[in-house]
């Protein structure tokens, strides 16, 4: 059967499981919108208000699915709208499948109208890139791209298509598997010597990333922990790998993360480090890391080593590692070491439980809230806050953007999730950062989207004034925003027919319960103190 490039697409897209396309449409994609078109909802396309918004939401999909999210765009400005989601994804290893138009193949290089050489722009921020010249092509790479997406370690993958690749025919296969040429290490993981450093252990620290969260592996690193008898922390990326109420969870590490998990890190005899990245924001000065001994699991052989230098690397996915180790781990009973825990964990700031402060707010919401409905932020100040104080207890409930920092990215990256979990779905947000991409509101109402968005509005860039109060000698410029926005009657424009502006506790627990059935959605505008501060701040050459 001979097919047009574009339905070669769709019958892949359909192939792979595929359930639902996040995009924009435009003139060199056009051929694929009309094979939408003709599926008659085979596929469900969720029309973004922007190239943006469109990988954050597949970013937010994918996330909270576990799948490969899907994104679609036209040539020029459109390819070039989805980089900073690319890049997005890229840095906290979201599967992605991004598919492109282009001009003509008779018309590349000439700068012809709409032109971009999106392949040569994202190259630095994709896991593998495709720029399809040849219709009978475009089966295997879609085909492999996903494999590529979503194999070892995850990432996105650009397909570029010329606008008649997408219109000319050939033989359509269906049976098509993946082609992907992989390289045969000549490594074998030493197992038995983690297990002897493990066994050897007398002060263990469990330390997990996203790796942990990716791989589906959180039950066997509590299980871990219970033969160990070890405190668990947690990058912001591997958050809600542990539930926030386990005996072991010691919290966050980091710039902003507990002190007891930055003290602790430092007096135990073994950290075994799963899917981590030894982020800056972790490590600070990475030479200085940590003097004991590391174990250093991760699929990606290029993280092992790169930012610190650890005694065992174990280049495997966090699970196949554990159930190798698991059982030939001893029984712990190791009492001094929890003696040393509890005390520091005495030390940990604690935020007021009362007034109408940040930690109180984002508290008192989660009362509202299941244990599985999808948590998203922005990024600055509250999106620390949402890490430091919502009690997560399900893995991949927790969206945010890690890596790159994008402010933005929340509104479509909740939107994303609740569409791939039909759960509800919170956003917390500030001023700045809904600004941002608060268009993406149309697509909330349009689809009826049950999200609740919480803006954390003190009138300014936190994050940015935090960072110049301490190390600026307070010299704040470019940080004043207040009054940029009505944000209820933003809401309220976009179609949003429950919005309200708050500015104290009482209130924020009245609107919630008259909205805590919530099934459309429903904005607050928090008003909160300019001088509310992520606390505690470690300085960065300090941790």
């Amino acid at each position: 059967m001979k097919y047009t490039g574009a339905k070669i697409i769709l019958e892949c897209l359909n192939k792979m499981g595929v359930d639902c396309i996040f995009g924009y449409p435009g003139g060199s994609i056009l051929d694929i919108y009309e094979e939408i078109y003709k599926s008659k909802g085979k596929i469900k396309h969720y029309l973004m208000s922007s190239e943006q918004g469109a990988t954050f939401a597949a970013d937010g999909y994918s996330r909270a699915s576990g799948k490969v999210g899907v994104v679609l765009a036209t040539s020029g400005p459109g390819a070039t709208n989805l980089v900073t989601g690319i890049a997005n994804s890229f840095l906290d290893s979201t599967p992605l499948v991004v598919i492109t138009g282009n001009v003509p193949t008779t018309k590349l290089g000439q700068d012809s109208f709409q032109e971009v050489d999106i392949y040569g722009i994202t190259m630095p921020v994709v896991k593998y890139s495709y720029l399809c010249k040849n219709v009978q092509d475009l089966e295997q790479i879609l085909i492999d791209s996903f494999e590529i997406a979503k194999s070892g370690r995850p990432g996105p993958v650009l397909i570029d298509i010329p606008k008649d690749v997408l219109s000319k025919k050939c033989e359509y296969n269906g049976n098509l598997t993946p082609q992907i040429h992989k390289k045969v290490l000549n490594y074998s993981p030493d197992y038995q010597k983690a297990i002897e450093l493990i066994n050897k252990s007398i002060k263990p620290f469990i330390y997990c990333g996203g790796g942990v969260v990716g791989g589906n592996a959180s039950d066997k690193v509590i299980e871990l922990a219970n033969k160990m008898n070890a405190p668990i922390a947690c990058t912001m990326m591997g958050k809600t790998a542990i539930p926030n109420d386990s005996k072991f969870n010691i919290g966050m590490t980091g710039m902003h993360g507990n002190v007891s998990a930055n003290n602790l890190k430092n007096q135990a005899d073994l950290i075994i480090a799963l899917g981590v990245r030894f982020n800056d924001r972790a490590t600070a000065d990475n030479k200085d890391f940590c003097t004991q001994k590391i174990i250093h699991v991760d699929i990606d052989l290029v993280e092992l080593n790169k930012n610190v230098e650890c005694d065992l690397l174990i280049k495997s996915e966090v699970g196949e590692f554990l159930d190798n180790i698991l059982p030939y781990v001893n029984k712990f009973d190791n009492q001094e070491w929890w003696r040393i825990i509890e005390s520091e964990r005495q030390k940990d700031f604690v935020y007021k439980t009362e007034g109408f402060n940040p930690c109180n707010i984002i508290k008192t919401i989660s009362e509202y809230l299941n244990d599985d409905d999808i948590v998203a932020t922005d990024v600055g100040q509250h999106q620390l806050w949402t890490a430091q104080c919502y009690p997560f207890k399900k893995p991949r409930t927790f969206l945010t953007s890690c890596g790159l920092g994008a402010m933005g990215y929340g509104l479509g990256g909740v939107i994303g999730g609740v569409i791939a979990t039909k759960k509800r779905g919170l956003l917390i947000t500030g001023d700045g950062s809904f600004l941002m991409n608060s268009n993406e509101l149309a697509v909330a109402v349009e689809n009826k989207l049950p999200i609740m968005i919480v803006i954390m509005n003190n009138g300014t860039l936190g994050m940015v004034k935090q960072w110049q109060q301490e190390f600026y000698k307070k010299h704040y410029c470019g940080v004043n925003i207040k009054g940029r926005a009505d944000f209820e009657m933003l809401a309220k424009a976009y179609g949003v027919n429950n919005s309200y502006t708050i500015c104290n506790i009482d209130e924020l627990k009245n609107t919630l319960s008259k909205n805590q059935n919530f099934k459309e959605p429903v904005l607050l505008n928090c008003i909160i103190d300019d001088n509310e501060q992520v606390l505690p701040f470690v300085h960065p050459d300090k941790m």
